[in-house]
This record gives structure tokens, sequence and C-alpha cells, in this order.
């Protein structure tokens, strides 16, 4: 597995991160950071954090470095205190009041950082009678009425993966968050918490529909509007050879390219005609069952039709679009989805692969002068610290910047 150890190249260089782990949306967005630059420390837990997954393929680490601390350890909450004494940014998701219990709650952190910018991701929020629940991104979004919204009308609703409450409402929200709150500390000086919770996020992603709502313009029920699959030149169809297909020909022109080039031109009722709709569904599939997914795509090949086939994790990265782009990557033996978005003058890449449990405790004392690290691992495993690390100046320069698994303690 590819290592390499250079913190940082990228938009938010110079830019420290702690990451107490955890699972989920909070690693996923300490790896955005990194992604984009950032020096991000994991705080890794003795045993690990219990995702069944080989570090060795935990692509939400890379671009991170790892080291081992126990906060339940006499000398484990003033080593993360040293951490976020030096850090711009730091992120938890545990439940909460956790943080607190184990001495790294916002208020100590910022009694030794007042700048810190202090991320907290969790899924019910701070706040609120089910904050201290434990939950899945399924749940959550249950609550939000979004996931009510996916998949068919006679079918229960449709599980997105984890993509829409943990990443989508979940780590990007925390990363604006903290990134705007990093903007506001380098203005004044003064740090805050960025309270990210799922149900928040999940559902601020739902605007435009409640918009919609509440002009009539859409139903509360499934598969019954425009966007969700109830229009039938906006959902999927399957092909002849049991693939899939995605039309999504909305105006008027794409419409008139795409039954064209179906070859239902004049055999389909008018799209304008929604008691239409269903003879019209019937009609597409249909036709769609004449052919295989790639024939049907090389119908489709070059139009304005809106249409695309509906292709695998494995075969995303071969698509000749997505690899002219680079939107994947292979580093260190893993394809991967590359940093995004794209920056004109300060690129970004894949620095480094998963960071792996401990493995950077000597480095990252060295560089950020915190003999405490090298203390903790030596008095677990009987080592003695390194002299060198122990000498560095423990003080940076000054600048001008869980998981929905909610655990019940770390």
């Amino acid at each position: 597995m590819a290592v390499a150890k250079t913190p940082g190249h990228g938009p938010l260089t110079g830019v420290r991160v702690v990451e107490l782990a955890g699972i989920g949306p909070g690693p996923f967005a300490a790896m955005l950071l990194g992604d984009l630059g950032a020096d991000v420390v994991r705080v890794d837990r003795p045993g690990g954090a219990g995702l069944a997954v080989n570090p060795l393929y935990d692509v939400t680490n890379r671009n991170k470095r790892s080291v081992i601390v126990d906060l339940k350890s006499p000398d484990g909450p003033d080593t993360v205190l040293e951490l976020a004494d030096r850090a711009d940014i730091l992120i938890e998701g545990y439940r909460p009041g956790v943080a607190e219990r184990l001495g790294v709650g916002p208020e100590t952190c910022h009694a030794r950082n007042p700048g810190l910018v202090y991320g907290r991701m969790t899924g019910w929020g701070q706040q609120g009678p089910l904050a201290q629940r434990a939950g899945h991104d399924i749940a959550y979004i249950a609550l939000t009425g979004t996931l009510g919204m996916i998949g068919g009308p006679d079918a229960p609703p449709a599980v997105p993966a984890n993509l829409l409450g943990d990443y989508a409402g979940g780590s990007l929200y925390l990363v604006v968050g903290v990134l705007a709150a990093l903007h506001h500390a380098r203005a004044t000086g003064a740090g805050q918490v960025v309270d990210a919770a799922i149900v928040d996020g999940t559902s601020h992603l739902s605007a435009m529909i409640h918009g919609m709502l509440a002009a009539g313009g859409w139903q509360d029920r499934r598969a019954a509007n425009l966007l969700d699959g109830g229009c039938p030149f906006y959902g999927t169809y399957e092909t002849a050879d049991g693939r899939y297909v995605a039309v999504g020909a909305l105006e008027q022109q794409f419409y008139d390219e795409f039954v064209d080039l179906l070859g239902i031109k004049d055999l389909a009722p008018s799209r304008k005609d929604v008691a239409a709709w269903g003879d019209l569904r019937e009609t597409v599939a249909a036709r769609f069952k004449t052919r295989t997914r790639d024939e049907w795509t090389a119908v489709f090949e070059g139009s304005d039709a809106c249409v695309a086939p509906v292709l695998s994790l494995r075969e995303a990265p071969h698509h000749t679009h997505l690899a002219a782009r680079g939107t994947f990557t292979d580093f260190g033996g893993i394809t991967q989805p590359a940093p995004a978005p794209r920056f004109s003058a300060t690129h970004t890449s894949v620095r480094s692969g998963p960071a792996q449990p401990g493995a950077d405790t000597a480095e990252v004392a060295h560089d950020w002068g915190i003999s405490g690290l090298l203390t903790e691992t030596s008095a677990r495993d009987g080592s003695a610290p390194d002299a060198a690390a122990q000498d560095t100046d423990r003080h940076r320069p000054p600048g001008p910047f869980l998981p929905s698994l909610e655990r019940p303690d770390s």
C-alpha cells in the first residue's frame, strides 16, 4: 500500500485539523478537508473504531496521519488538548456530552485555544428529545421526509445507501460549517462550535421541494411528481439485457430528440397530458426492452436527449467522459474517486493512502511539537520516547485558520 508523508497541498494548505476517530460522516468530512490540503491528524483509539473494514482499504482515511491516544488514560485528554491547542479545526462525532465527560469538550478546548473551530457531527444534533438516542443514517433521513420521497408508489421507500444522510446531509454540511467558522475565526480571532446534525442538513437539502409543496406543485407521495420517478420522461428503464438506462428529457427540445431517437415519435401520447403519463411510460418501457443497454447508449450517443446508461461502481471509472476528466484515480492499488471539486491554482490530489492507526505518531509529535504523543505510545508498548521529538518547539506560529453510529462513550 503506497504511503506519502507530505501533509498538504491545495487551498487548505497550512490548516491543521484534529479528527477524533469515529465512523461515517466525521471521517468523510475530515477526508474532504485533507483532500483540500489540510494537515489532518486522526486520533485513533486503542483497538480501532469498530468498523468492519480493513484499515488498508478505508479510503475515507486517505490524506491523513494517525496517532493513537487513549482518552480514558490519565494523560490521554491532555495529549488531545495539546493537539487542539495547535489546531485550527477539531472534529468529533460522539453523542452529546461525551467529549465533555472525556475532558476534551469545546469549553475546555477553547480555554486553551480561543480561535479553535470545534465541529460536532451527530445524527440528531446537540439538543432535542432524540439527542441522546443511538441511530444510523436511515433513521435520520426517515424523520426528515426525504426517505419517504424515494422509490416506487407500491413498494417500501428505497434505501439510498448512506449517501443522502451521512455524506450529503452530514459530512458536507459539517465541512461548509467549519470552513465558514474558520473564515470568521481568522477575521476575529474567535472560534466557535459548529453543530452539524444529519437531520438538519438532510432537511435543508429538500428546501426546493418544500417550496414546490407549498405552491401546490408537489404531491406528498412517492413517484407522483416531476423529479421523483413519477414523470415518464424522468426515470429509469430496464433494457433487454436486464440493465438500465436513465432518462431526464424534461425540456421540450430534449424530449423531442428523445422520442425521435427512441423511435416512438408517432406513438407517444402528449407529454403534457398527465393523465396519459401511464400510457407513455408503458410505451417507453416496451421500446427500451427491445435492445440492450449498450445498444441504446450507442443510439443516444452524441445527442441532447438526456439519456445515460446506469453504470455499476466497477464500470463507472472506465466511462470515457469520467476517464478523460480523471474523475477516478488509482492510488496504492485502490481505484477511488479523485478529490473534488477542482481548483485552477491550488491543485489537489491523493497524497497518501488510508492512515494506519498510530503509524504517524513520531512524525506528528515532531511536526506539531507534542512530546506527550510519544510518552503515551511508550506507556502502552514499554518503549522510551524519542528524544529528538521531545526537543521540538511546542508552539506553532500564530496565524491570521461521529458519525452515523453515535457511540455512548469512547
